[in-house]
Parts: C-alpha cells; sequence; structure tokens
C-alpha cells in the first residue's frame, strides 16, 4: 500500500530532529473527482507547511531530473512509498547513497503492497526495513529492520496506519545509526525472497468454501480497497471488518453450508464456511457508502438462511 501518506511522517520526523531537507520530491498534482480538479499529493501539502522547496518530476530518473539532483549534490537520498522505479544514474548521485523504508520484513514481500499481502496471508509479524536502494526490486542489502505484530482482526489499512507513522522513527533510528558508523550493511538472501504484486479487483471476489480463517484475511486485507466482494439476492455488497468467530469446536463442520447467513446481530452477520464460521462487522451496497451492519441491514434484505456468493 504504497500511498503518499505512508511518508508524511517520515518528513515529519526529519524536520523535527534538525535534518536539513534540500528539497521534497513528490509525484505530479493529478486531477480527481467528478470536476478532474488537480489534488496535491499529501506529502506536497506537508512540505508546503515546512516551507520547503518541493520537485514534482512526471520522471524522476530523466536526465533532466538528475542533473537538478547533482546540482543540489545531497549527501542522501531517502525513499519512501514514492511509486516510480528509480535508475543507477539517480541512485548514485548522493555520497552517502540512496535509502528506502519498505514496508516488510525484507526478503519476505518485495513489491508493490507488502502490507495487503501480509494480511491476506494470515501473517502474524511483519514490520519495516530500511535499506540501501539498488536498481532491483526492493533487492538492496538491509541496513535496519523492526518488527511489528499483527493483530488478528487488523485490516490492512489499520496496519498501514500503524506502519506510516512507525515509519519516520525506524529512518531517524536508521540515519542516527549511519551518522554513528553503526550500521552493518547485510545482504538479502534472495533465495528466501517472497513477492507482494499489486493489488487489483480481479482478486476480490469471496470463495465461501474456504475457511472461515482465510475468508477473514482476505477481507482484511483488501480493507479499505479495493473491497471484497460477494453476492446477496443477486446484488454485489462489498464486505469490510471481518473476524473469525470463536466457536469452541461447538459448531458443526460437516454440516455447514457454505455462504449461508445463520445469523444476524448488532455488531454482524454471521456467515458458514467450509471451516468455522467469519462475522462480517461492516457492508457496503452499491452506490452507498460503507456501514456498521447493524444501519445496513435496516435497508438491505439479508435473512437468516440466505446463501450469498449465488
Amino acid at each position: 500500500m504504497g500511498t503518499p501518506e505512508y511518508a508524511v511522517p517520515s518528513l515529519e520526523k526529519l524536520v523535527e530532529q534538525g535534518y536539513v531537507v534540500q528539497a521534497v520530491v513528490t509525484q505530479p498534482d493529478r486531477p480527481k473527482g467528478r470536476g478532474r480538479k488537480l489534488v496535491s499529493p499529501p506529502v506536497k501539502e506537508a512540505a508546503e507547511g515546512f516551507g520547503l522547496p518541493i520537485l514534482q518530476p512526471e520522471k524522476a530518473s530523466s536526465r533532466e531530473f538528475c542533473d537538478i539532483i547533482q546540482r543540489l549534490g545531497p549527501d542522501l537520498l531517502i525513499v519512501v512509498a514514492f511509486g516510480q522505479i528509480l535508475r543507477k544514474a539517480l541512485l548514485n548521485i548522493p555520497r552517502w547513497g540512496s535509502l528506502n523504508i519498505h514496508a516488510s520484513l525484507l526478503p519476505e514481500y518485495r513489491g508493490a503492497a507488502p502490507i495487503q499481502w501480509a494480511v491476506i496471508n494470515d501473517e502474524r509479524e511483519t514490520g519495516l526495513t530500511a535499506m540501501r536502494m539498488d536498481e532491483g526490486l526492493d533487492t538492496g542489502p538491509i541496513l535496519f529492520q523492526e518488527a511489528v505484530s499483527i493483530g488478528p482482526d487488523e485490516t490492512a489499512g489499520q496496519l498501514h496506519d500503524r506502519l506510516s507513522h512507525l515509519s519516520g522513527d525506524v529512518l531517524i533510528k536508521t540515519l542516527e545509526c549511519l551518522r554513528t558508523h553503526r550500521l552493518v550493511e547485510t545482504a538479502q538472501d534472495h533465495s528466501q525472497a517472497t513477492y507482494a504484486p499489486k493489488i487489483d479487483r480481479g482478486m476480490s471476489r469471496v470463495a465461501w468454501t474456504r475457511s472461515a480463517r482465510s475468508i477473514s484475511a482476505l477481507i482484511r486485507g483488501l480493507d479499505p480497497w479495493p473491497g471484497a466482494v460477494t453476492l446477496a439476492g443477486g446484488q454485489e455488497i462489498k464486505l469490510f471488518s471481518a473476524r473469525v468467530e470463536e466457536t469452541d469446536g461447538l459448531d458443526a463442520p460437516g454440516k455447514h453450508i457454505p455462504g449461508r447467513v445463520t445469523g444476524r446481530f448488532a455488531d454482524g452477520l454471521l456467515v458458514e464456511t467450509a471451516e468455522g464460521l467469519v462475522r462480517i462487522r461492516e457492508l457496503q451496497a452499491p452506490g452507498r457508502r460503507r456501514l456498521p451492519a447493524s444501519e445496513f441491514l435496516r435497508g438491505f434484505p439479508i435473512d437468516e438462511g440466505m446463501v450469498l456468493g449465488i
């Protein structure tokens, strides 16, 4: 989840700790919404608040932009959720090289969506890695790592927010160790690498024939975007904020009908799976906003016994 918001805490920490920020580089303003009004990235807004110079190249590895950075002569290039592939010509300009904060414990979950995939795969731990950048996809040597546990009900959005705030602290720790020559670079074991490709809507449909644990992880991993989907009475709805229902072994897996609604409660729909029960606490109808289950069910008919997904 490489959102621009992820980089804001790191910028704030740099300024707070008194580091000299020569320029903040971020994506160009983009049109958004129905009116297609130009909107600035959050990093630009934060930089403006600190009165910092801002650069917004279309291609950060272009010769023209590399010349600009060369003239600035920075000690270090810090990259957080930038969203462009950076070439060697740019990465090698600073005398201390280029540093990236990546939202996984590398070499696990290289790629665009490490936070979502860690949740989807029901991991119990992830973290942040500060690495020296090379031209590969998150392949550079590791400088510093900090592990973070993933809560059993935590969504990708919630984990993203936690890691974004922690990233600023990890950056400062890394810079202090770098400044005092206390860092030991460690090459990644590429044979242990796993990948976290971009999330797309094609993976959103819930297969109720899977286990409750697997389904809960998928729904949480796609929360808030793009949202897991299923059919209810022929209409496609989105599901959010799931958790595995603890039954102390009293439910009877052999009698389950995957996708059958077995309970309607103020705090969620209880749905049968191939193995266990999952509680869905928030839902969204087409063209409507996301709602707690108690509000959603007042306007959308989902009765006990209905089988979702058909």
